[in-house]
């Protein structure tokens, strides 16, 4: 089993926090913590029980995977978009979609696996 590495999932909660425009304050305040615990957490220093994380997630609108590992989830207008053609023609998506989307999916957590080791 891969080994959580603290300091990470509070960078990407950070990063996250920071893209909405969020103030630890406010992030603390929807999560019902204090702002010294999540500065803590964001710096990896101190480790949050599984009911704070659950909040954070709800909070963040964010999947779990992409806290602890980062794995991106494409969003749901990508994946409109693949299934698009399935919902026009009313049955099953052809072979040749099905692999493209199985690739990209590939693709996407190779990029966010190389992001964790930068």
């Amino acid at each position: 089993m891969k080994e959580l590495d603290y300091e990470k999932m509070g960078m990407r909660i950070r990063q996250i926090r920071k893209a909405k425009g969020w103030s630890q304050e406010a992030l603390a305040k929807k999560c019902g913590i204090s702002m010294s615990f999540l500065g803590h957490i964001e710096r990896g220093t101190r480790i949050m029980s599984m009911e704070t994380f659950a909040s954070i997630c709800l909070a963040l609108d964010a999947h779990a995977d992409e806290l602890l590992w980062g794995v991106a989830y494409p969003s749901d207008a990508v994946l409109d978009l693949w299934h698009a053609p399935q919902k026009k023609a009313g049955g099953d998506m052809e072979k040749k979609d099905v692999d493209s989307y199985s690739m990209y999916i590939r693709i996407m957590k190779s990029v966010a696996e190389i992001m964790n080791e930068a």
